[in-house]
């Protein structure tokens, strides 16, 4: 049986892998498309993510479980997958706490708007009055996408007294479903993206969303930059027709300099930091993945097993 495994992961797993595990530690795209080959389990992970999909479609029939620290799927060849049966294992849950905590800042620094303080600072400026006034409480949001983020994000926006309202295909636990939010977009103060990508939300927030949200109202991005029509969001943010828009992904990534939305005003770019805004992400992984090839090699269920048909 053998593993294609990250090598900066090394430290983690190598003491704690069975001895009769047959291991390749990839350091580039180049090697880790030329060890799949003929191996069983892959975790290749790599930036840009591009080279994730090109590593997989080097693999041949062998590869029957994929590993993956990413939460969201866009970055996998699914149709592939699928087609050859591989169980596809990601990693939800690994940077839930640290995009929630992201998320949560993104609201509060909208909320007092200290990119305005920031910028005073860097001028020597003191103003003389607060560029932002928001409370957070009694304010509303709608956390589209309520998974291991999403609830994260809404206990911690409870907590300073704001009224949250999720969004889920099932419509579970009072949730609104995915058919029924934009009928409601209007009473929002702060609208989450947090959902997974796929097919049904790209570009879900368009000209007819971002007309129908409450004037002052901030969109919060901590999904996917694809989620969101960037003509439209300039549109809006051009006219002051929201409050403003923290997106930490962006579409494309990185964002070339000359990319309009670095200009817009009441916009925050945060350069999809928010996973990597912690110190234990790879601990984690390592864990999950030592945890679910006990139970591969056991023919136990493993967790965080991904819906290929759905997308994650």
């Amino acid at each position: 049986m053998k593993a294609v495994l990250p090598a900066i992961a090394r430290p983690l797993l190598e003491a704690r892998l069975p001895d009769d595990l047959e291991v390749a530690w990839f350091t580039s795209p180049d090697d880790a498309k030329a060890m799949i080959a003929d191996a069983e389990i892959a975790w290749v992970d790599m930036q840009p993510t591009s080279h994730v999909a090109e590593a997989i479609r080097a693999s041949s029939p062998t590869l029957k479980w994929v590993s993956t620290i990413y939460a969201g799927l866009d970055a996998f060849p699914l149709d592939l997958l699928r087609s050859r049966d591989v169980t596809l294992t990601n990693g939800v849950g690994i940077n839930a706490i640290a995009v929630a905590e992201y998320a949560v800042m993104g609201v509060l620094v909208a909320a007092k708007r200290y990119d305005e303080v920031v910028r005073a600072q860097d001028r020597h400026e003191w103003p003389k009055d607060a560029p932002g006034k928001t409370e957070l409480a009694d304010t509303r949001a709608l956390i589209i996408g309520m998974g291991a983020i999403g609830g994260m994000i809404a206990d911690r926006l409870r907590a300073f007294g704001v009224d949250v309202i999720g969004v889920t295909r099932s419509g579970r636990d009072g949730t609104l479903t995915p058919d029924a939010w934009r009928a409601r977009v209007g009473e929002f103060d702060w609208i989450v993206l947090a959902a997974p990508s796929t097919d049904d939300t790209k570009a879900m927030i368009g000209a007819d969303e971002l007309s129908a949200m409450k004037p002052g109202a901030w969109l919060i991005n901590i999904a996917r930059g694809d989620m969101i029509d960037d003509d439209a969001l300039l549109a809006a943010l051009d006219a002051r027709r929201i409050g403003g828009a923290f997106l930490d992904p962006t579409n494309p990534e990185p964002l070339p300099a000359d990319h309009p939305l670095w200009r817009a005003p009441n916009c925050m770019i945060t350069m999809h930091l928010s996973g990597r805004s912690q110190t234990k992400m790879f601990e984690r992984a390592a864990a999950l993945f030592l945890d679910n090839l006990a139970a591969y090699r056991a023919g136990q269920p493993m967790r965080n097993v991904a819906d290929l048909d759905a997308g994650y």
